[in-house]
């Protein structure tokens, strides 16, 4: 993944945009991390600009006010959501990447065709559907499962439209921890 990100122009002004997208629970997060942990680049989380659990079909305009202005190598910006409040919160400056830098962007819609040109790779990430939930379940609690029910149909609709799969670079098997996101990279199929 790194390899590709180098060898691609810069799409991002000048710098490069990773996106990490796939469904809620794949291990999206985690792999972002250890790109960070390899390059020192930012992560922007999509659960922070999510408005709640029916956030992901509204998440377009927060998206391009971070992403717009970076492409021009202006601050982009979102307005982080509380989850334990249930509403926005403060405005967050995304500062540019520097010339050749990177930004990580990972979450659900972080791969939006409608942003595909500023994309330099979009990496999928995928689990079976069942360790997904659990997974969610697990870090968020079992008081929340009819949301999660909700968010993997809403997610479900949105891969389907936006054909974000489709459009990957490459597929990673979320299940491959090696924290370094090297084993179980594959083409898309």
């Amino acid at each position: 993944m790194l390899a590709l990100l180098s060898d691609r122009e810069p799409t991002l002004g000048g710098a490069r945009l990773l996106c990490v997208d796939g469904p809620a629970g794949s291990g999206k997060t985690t792999l972002a991390r250890a790109v960070a942990a390899r390059t020192g680049a930012p992560v922007v989380h999509m659960d922070d600009l999510y408005d709640g659990w029916t956030g992901l079909a509204t998440v377009t305009d927060q998206l391009g006010t971070l992403l717009g202005p970076l492409a021009v190598g202006r601050p982009g910006h979102y307005r982080r959501y509380d989850w334990h409040v249930g509403a926005f919160a403060e405005t967050v400056e995304v500062a540019p990447p520097g010339p050749g830098g990177l930004l990580v962007v990972e979450g659900v819609g972080s791969g939006l065709a409608a942003y595909a040109a500023l994309q330099t790779v979009l990496a999928w990430v995928e689990v079976p559907r069942d360790l997904r939930l659990r997974r969610g379940l697990e870090r968020d609690g079992e008081g929340v499962r009819a949301e999660w029910l909700a968010w993997q149909a809403a997610e479900d609709d949105h891969f389907n439209r936006d054909r974000t799969r489709q459009r990957a670079d490459l597929v990673v098997d979320g299940r491959a921890d090696d924290g370094a996101g090297d084993q179980g990279v594959t083409e898309p199929s």
